[in-house]
C-alpha cells in the first residue's frame, strides 16, 4: 500500500497534483499498480489516470507493462543526479568527511533539511560498520536525530516554527521528545551549546553528536555527525570529538562559501 499523496495547494495546479503523485509512487520504495496508488489519491480515477499518463509520456514515471506497476523513471534519476551535484553539499564536503572519517573511525553523517525533515546526501561507515536507519538519500526525522535537531536549532524563528510543525512526533524509543515542548528547550540548549546529541532518541543503541554547517551570515547549510552505538562509545567519548566535529564543520562551511548555495 503506498502513502497518501502529500497535499498540494490549489494555488499548484495541475504541476502540483502530478508531483504529488510522483512523490506518493516513489515513496511506496517498490513498484505500485495503479489501483494502489487509487486507493491512497484523492483524485477521482480518470484525473489519476491522465496525471500518470503524462508523468509515464514525460519519462518521470516507467510503466512495466508484464506486471502492470508504476516506478520513479529514469528521467527522474536524471533529474536527481543533476539536483544533487547542484544543490547538495556533498561534492563540496566529501575530502572533509573522508579526513573525519579516517580520523575518529566512526560512523559520519551529512545532511540537509527538506521541509524540516533531515535528508541524508552523504555518509562515511565506520571501520567497524554498524547497522543502522540512515543512508544517503533517504529522508529522516528532524526531532529526534542528531543532525535534524542541530539545524532546526540554528533556524530563524519563523523557519524553526515551520519546521517544528511538520514533525510528527512520534515515540520511536523511550528516549524521544515526542513533544514540541520537549523539542523547543532542547533546542534552545543546543542553540547555546552549539552540539547535539541524539541519546538513542530514533534508534535504540544508537548515539550522536552533531553540529550545524552554517554560512558566515548564519544561515543553515546542512548538519554533520559523528555516530556510534552505546556498545562502543558513551555519549562523554563522542563529546570528546567535538574539537574534530567543529572544525570539520567549520572547513565545510567555508569551501561552501565559494559556491553558489540554493536560497
Amino acid at each position: 500500500m503506498t502513502k497518501p499523496a502529500p497535499q498540494t495547494r490549489d494555488s499548484d495546479g495541475t504541476v502540483g497534483k502530478a508531483l504529488a503523485v510522483l512523490d506518493q509512487i516513489a515513496e511506496a520504495g517498490r513498484p505500485v499498480r495503479f489501483g494502489e496508488v487509487l486507493a491512497a489519491s484523492s483524485h477521482p480515477k480518470a484525473t489519476l489516470y491522465r496525471l500518470m499518463q503524462t508523468l509515464t509520456n514525460q519519462g518521470m514515471l516507467s510503466y512495466d507493462e508484464t506486471h502492470q506497476t508504476y516506478a520513479p523513471g529514469l528521467r527522474l534519476v536524471r533529474l536527481a543526479h543533476a539536483a544533487w551535484r547542484q544543490s547538495a553539499l556533498a561534492p563540496v564536503a566529501r575530502p572533509f568527511l573522508d579526513q573525519l572519517s579516517a580520523d575518529v573511525g566512526e560512523t559520519i553523517h551529512l545532511a540537509q533539511l527538506d521541509r524540516g525533515q533531515v535528508l541524508y546526501v552523504d555518509k562515511r561507515n565506520a571501520a567497524t560498520p554498524i547497522e543502522m536507519f540512515s543512508q544517503a538519500g533517504k529522508i529522516g526525522p528532524g526531532y529526534c536525530t542528531g543532525v535534524g535537531k542541530a539545524m532546526i536549532a540554528h533556524l530563524s524563528q519563523e523557519a524553526q516554527e515551520d519546521a517544528i510543525r511538520r514533525q510528527a512526533f512520534f515515540a520511536h524509543t523511550p528516549n524521544t521528545l515526542a513533544t514540541p515542548e520537549a523539542l523547543l528547550a532542547e533546542l534552545a540548549e543546543i542553540r547555546a551549546d552549539g552540539v547535539a546529541f541524539d541519546r538513542e532518541e530514533h534508534e535504540p543503541g544508537i548515539i550522536c553528536i552533531a553540529v550545524p554547517i552554517l554560512s558566515e551570515a548564519g544561515k543553515v547549510m546542512g548538519g554533520l555527525s559523528i555516530t556510534s552505538s552505546v556498545q562502543r562509545q558513551s555519549l562523554e567519548e563522542l563529546d570528546a570529538l567535538r574539537p574534530a566535529l567543529m572544525k570539520t564543520a567549520k572547513e565545510i562551511a567555508a569551501a561552501a562559501e565559494t559556491w553558489q548555495f540554493p536560497s
